[in-house]
Formats: structure tokens, C-alpha cells, sequence
């Protein structure tokens, strides 16, 4: 029998090439691998890449789900949520330096800023020149005040704005990442010291920036569908979206005391179309039929009434605002979904339960017509292409009710006909006239506040209100926040 062929394994390959379980070639200062894929390396970057590494938590039992990754989905935690409230964890990463060069560097940041102050603040905010113009001239004097963490988040946007008109500029990626890792390290840090009336406002632009850039990351992540047939671990659900646009409320209820006098939180909040939800159920909506089989779903899937509830309002819930954004979808409604739905609804996601999967590929196609925000770009088509691969197109109870998705998605342009898209345009401004007339966003969160102190007063008993609320997710922070009052109080008066 001939000797065995001597093979020399990698003992010192690089970590992303470990956590793949590749051969590495150890090539430094990047190896070969990670210069292929155009991603960072930790031998070029040690603190970095081992920054953006996951802390393990727990998966689903019942699911294959994927995440994004860490690159996309690292966020920084969350203000005041309930212990019980399941999010994910991730260590804080540290800046890493753009260049040894210190003209270069701060070269690079005049050239961010430029671009920040004349294109990208304009990108920002959709049918609304208020809050573009916040954006342009308030958003940075109150980042030179002293909240590093919303300037480097400015950069940090701007990198990835110019990043996608030449996506292979590695400076550009550098800088993207770096400036969005020291924004995320000093951000959780403000936030595990608490929010205060001197930060509030900060913060709040600290968190819609992480929410655009998060959103505008994706598109870097794969080019179109076809990339997903290379994908050994298939199609990944943008759960960091939710995450990220939900840490925005979570600092909105964390911190509204003082935000509802800011004159700036306030009109990028009511720029926003007002919430008009219909949760009774009774009408013929145009994203009904994602509910025909939800008793059955809910009985047969759920043995806890409790659970059951929970789902049954998530499902509710996340279908009304897809009624709604799907008259008013011009007006950037639809980005109003990734902040409402319940904690409830992004867990159905990522146990991919087909309804959840169904209803997400049903928002994405509202995103068509907004194609033309840089980044939104492609993300109706790619979105839900990958959600569609999912299913069986054999599949007689799901694969009809993809079809409207399927063929907006796939629409050659994101003018689409009314008839088509299932609505009458003409209508949309007359329904914009009256929501306002109803009281605008900032009505909305005013009624929320004055419900999270009557709430504190129902019994246990009673029967659970949050089915009429649009804003499930905020209230369970709420409760977290006065029971966190609540025992602080009792501590002080005890001494």
C-alpha cells in the first residue's frame, strides 16, 4: 500500500476562514480569501473581526433561520427592554483606524462630510423637505456639540452612500465599517448610562442612521437571486432590519419626555403619514386573504392560550399596516412596518412560519416603488425572490398568495399602474388629508404615553388591550421602564 499523502493543515488561518471551515492560506497582512470576498481580515484588522463575532445565544429548535451577518446585524443594546424580550447580543466593537496617514485620514473625513452635506442628507427622508433640511443643517451642528457617536454615524452613512456608486472601493469600505463600529461601541455606551434630556435627541439620530445603514448594508450582502443558488446556507431573512428600526422606537418610548419639545425629533416624527389601522377585521382589506387559515395555524402550532393570543395579534397586527402602507406606499409608509410589528411577528420570522414568510414577502413588494432611494435599490426584487425560494411552488395554500408580491417585485419599472399594484393613486392624497385631519404621528405617540400609565393600573386579569395598539413592541418597553421606576422608588424610600 503507497504512503499517505502528507497534507498540512491551517493551524493559524485567519477566523473567518476557520468559522467557514475553509483552508486558509495565511497570507498576511489579508489573506486570500477574504481579498477574493472583499471583506476584513483579522490579520490585517485583529480587533475588528474579532469585534463583529456573535456571542453565542440560543436558535430555534424548529428552524433553519439565517441571520445576516455580523457585518449587517451588529447593533448595540437596546434601552430598558424587558428581561424576557429575547434580542440579539453582540460584544461592542472597537474603531479601528482608517490609515496610519493622518492627512489621509482626515482627508477622508472632509470628503464624507462634503458628500454627507450635499447628497446624502437629501437621500435620507422621502416626501418630506423638513426633515431633508434637518437633516442637511441641524443633524451636523448638533453632532459638532459633543455626540461623537451621531458624527461618526453621519460618516459612516456617507461612506456607504458613495460606496454604492463604486462598491469595490476598499477605502470607502473600510471607512463605512469603521466609522459604523465606533459609532455602535460609543452609542451603547451613552445608552447603558441612560438616556437624559441632554442626550435624547442625539440618540434618536444616532438610531435612524443605524436603521438607514443597516437597511443600506443589505445590498452589499449578494447581488440578485441568481447569487443564492452559490449560497450553501440559502437565503438569509434581514432580520437586523427589525432590529434596528425597532431600537428607533425603543428610544422614542425610552425617551419621549423629552423628545415631544424637540425641534428636531418632532418634525422628522410627524413628516411621517399617521398610522390608520383597521384591527377589527370586519372589512375586505387588500391583504385579507393572508389570514384565511389562522385560527387552524394558531391551534394547530400553539398548545398555550396565552401564545396563541400573541400570534394571533402579530398576524393581525403586521396585515392591517400592510393595508394601510399599501394606499400610502409614495409617502415612505411602508419603512413604518419594520418599527410596528410586535416582537411576536419577527420571532414567527425566524422560525419561518410560511404566514410570517408570506406577509414579509407581501411588505417587501410594497418597497418596489420606492426602488429609486439608493438604499432601497433592488430590494423588492431581491427580497422577495429569496423569500419565494422558500416555498414550494407545488405548494397550493401559500404559492397563490405569493403572486402579487412575485409580480410587483418583478415589474419592469417602479411606476406601476394602478391596477396592477391593486390601488387607486388618486385617492392616496385625499387619505393623507384625512390622517391629519385624525392627528399625526406625534397624536399617535402622545396617546401611547398617556395608555402606558393607565395600563399600569389594569389588572392582570383583564382582557389584554394591546390588540388595538399599534405599537406593541413599545409598550412592553414602557412596562419595563415604570417597573424599573417603580423599584428604584421603593429602594430609595426603603434607605
Amino acid at each position: 500500500m503507497p504512503p499517505r499523502r502528507s497534507h498540512k493543515k491551517s493551524r493559524a488561518g485567519c477566523r473567518r476562514c476557520k468559522a467557514r471551515k475553509i483552508k486558509c492560506d495565511e497570507i498576511h497582512p489579508r489573506c486570500g480569501n477574504c481579498t477574493k470576498h472583499g471583506v476584513a481580515c483579522d490579520f490585517e484588522h485583529p480587533s475588528f473581526v474579532d469585534a463583529l463575532v456573535p456571542v453565542d445565544t440560543p436558535r430555534p429548535t424548529t428552524s433553519t433561520s439565517n441571520c445576516d451577518s455580523p457585518s449587517t446585524s451588529t447593533l448595540p443594546p437596546t434601552p430598558s427592554v424587558d428581561s424576557s424580550t429575547p434580542l440579539p447580543l453582540y460584544r461592542n466593537p472597537e474603531p479601528l483606524p482608517l490609515t496610519s496617514n493622518t492627512k489621509s485620514s482626515r482627508m477622508m473625513e472632509l470628503k464624507l462630510l462634503h458628500h454627507y452635506t450635499t447628497i446624502t442628507c437629501e437621500t435620507l427622508a422621502i416626501s418630506s423637505p423638513v426633515s431633508e433640511k434637518i437633516w442637511r443643517d441641524t443633524v451636523p451642528n448638533l453632532a459638532f456639540t459633543g455626540a461623537n457617536f451621531l458624527a461618526d454615524a453621519l460618516l459612516a452613512v456617507s461612506a456607504l452612500h458613495l460606496r454604492s456608486h463604486t462598491p469595490q472601493d476598499q477605502e470607502l469600505i473600510r471607512a463605512s465599517h469603521s466609522y459604523m463600529a465606533s459609532t455602535l461601541s460609543e452609542y451603547g455606551a451613552s445608552l447603558s448610562k441612560g438616556i437624559t434630556e441632554s442626550n435624547a435627541e442625539a440618540l434618536f439620530l444616532t438610531a435612524a442612521l443605524i436603521a438607514f445603514q443597516s437597511t443600506a448594508s443589505r445590498i452589499f450582502t449578494r447581488d440578485d437571486s441568481g447569487d443564492l443558488k452559490e449560497r450553501s446556507d440559502g437565503y438569509a431573512l434581514p432580520l437586523s432590519w427589525f432590529h434596528s428600526f425597532q431600537g428607533v422606537k425603543a428610544v422614542v418610548a425610552s425617551s419621549w419626555q423629552w423628545l415631544r419639545h424637540s425641534g428636531i425629533v418632532v418634525p422628522i416624527i410627524e413628516s411621517q403619514p399617521a398610522l390608520n389601522l383597521d384591527l377589527s377585521g370586519d372589512n375586505l382589506n387588500f391583504f385579507g386573504h393572508l389570514l384565511a387559515g389562522v385560527e387552524d395555524e394558531i391551534v394547530g402550532y400553539d398548545d398555550d392560550p396565552a401564545s396563541q393570543v400573541l400570534t394571533r395579534q402579530a398576524y393581525q397586527h403586521a396585515v392591517a399596516v400592510l393595508d394601510w402602507a399599501h394606499k400610502i406606499p409614495h409617502t415612505g409608509a411602508p419603512l413604518v412596518f419594520l418599527a410596528t410589528v410586535s416582537r411576536r411577528f419577527v420571532e414567527l420570522l425566524e422560525i419561518r412560519r410560511p404566514r410570517a414568510l408570506a406577509i414579509l414577502a407581501s411588505y417587501f413588494g410594497l418597497l418596489k416603488v420606492l426602488d429609486s432611494v439608493w438604499w432601497l435599490r433592488g430590494v423588492a426584487r431581491r427580497e422577495v425572490m429569496g423569500i419565494v425560494s422558500l416555498f414550494d411552488p407545488d405548494d397550493e395554500e401559500w404559492w397563490p398568495r405569493l403572486q402579487w408580491p412575485l409580480r410587483i417585485a418583478l415589474y419592469e419599472s417602479d411606476n406601476i399602474p394602478p391596477d396592477i399594484w391593486g390601488a387607486d393613486w388618486a385617492v392616496e392624497k385625499a387619505l393623507l388629508d384625512q390622517a391629519s385631519q385624525n392627528g399625526g404621528f406625534v397624536s399617535h405617540i402622545e396617546l401611547l404615553s398617556q395608555m402606558f400609565s393607565a395600563m399600569q393600573n389594569m389588572p392582570q386579569t383583564m382582557p389584554d388591550a394591546l390588540d388595538v395598539i399599534a405599537y406593541q413592541n413599545a409598550i412592553n418597553r414602557s412596562r419595563a421602564l415604570d417597573r424599573q421606576m417603580l423599584l428604584e422608588n421603593e429602594t430609595h424610600s426603603s434607605h
